[in-house]
């Protein structure tokens, strides 16, 4: 699913598609080109159409010629998940929940104009949308017991555990407020140790994801991970496979950031 690969980004599209249609009507396409050639974002809205917007992305591209599972499949899964807690509560959604599942967040194209998400947060916006926050899910199937699985940037592995079984939720030092809001409301909702990091945003890996574009429109935005490359040895591998997924963990994430949103 790759850039280069626009048949298979489309069996992605229309997959998204088919798993969304139980569960909402409003389902539509945000096009754009990049070198005349057609990428699609996949937008699916529940809740009020008037009321204050809550997005929650996640992309379904890949880097190269590779799987992808966790990179970021993982996150595709968990954010289809959200869609159906969201539409068995349609009737009591005080928010307009935007769910986008984004094409280009991988190489060559991370960090430019190019990037869905950076097609979405703009076009948001153009039209004006109260944007109450984002959450990105990225790579959020891994994990592991072990000691010393876990990697962090420099000094961090000093405050937090070797063992990576947990999941992070990571923003700037001014999404703070937002992440403690998020993460009490995630506890109360999942059984799966979170992990949260208020930091500078030069701190490697806070912004390796589709939320920086969000910050760049001066929102509040956050990313949910399971850090990537950090702990994942698969990482832009063709290693990266279903197999090496935990799928309970990967419900408790949906599980959690609906709890976290929903309030």
């Amino acid at each position: 699913r790759n850039h280069r690969n626009l048949l298979s980004l489309e069996a992605a599209v229309k997959y998204i598609k088919r798993e969304l249609k139980p569960y909402t009507k409003q389902i539509r396409l945000e096009e754009f080109k990049v070198k005349e050639r057609t990428y699609k974002n996949v937008i699916a809205n529940f809740g009020p159409n008037d009321a204050p917007v809550i997005v929650l992305g996640a992309h379904y591209d890949v880097c190269g010629d590779q799987p992808g599972a966790d990179d970021n499949a993982s996150g595709v899964a968990g954010l289809l998940l959200i869609a159906k807690y969201l539409a068995a509560n349609q009737a009591a959604l005080k928010n307009n929940f935007e769910l986008v599942f984004y094409s280009l967040e991988e190489p060559p194209h991370f960090r430019t104009e190019f990037m869905g998400s950076a097609v979405h947060a703009a076009n948001l916006k153009k039209r004006g949308a109260k944007v109450k926050f984002m959450i990105s899910l990225e790579t959020i199937g891994y994990y592991s017991d072990a000691k010393g699985s876990q990697s962090y940037p420099p000094m961090l592995g000093l405050f937090y555990p070797s063992e990576g079984n947990f999941i992070a939720l990571v923003g700037r030092s001014s999404d703070s407020i937002l992440l403690d809001f998020l993460k009490v409301g995630f506890i109360k909702s999942a059984n799966l140790k979170l992990i949260s990091l208020a930091a500078p945003s030069v701190v490697t890996g806070i912004d390796f994801s589709d939320h920086l574009n969000y910050w760049k429109q001066g929102w509040l935005a956050v990313m949910v991970t399971d850090t990537a490359f950090m702990r994942n040895q698969n990482y832009h591998e063709q290693s990266d496979t279903p197999d090496t997924l935990d799928y309970v963990k990967i419900v408790e994430v949906a599980r959690g950031l609906y709890g976290a949103v929903i309030y």
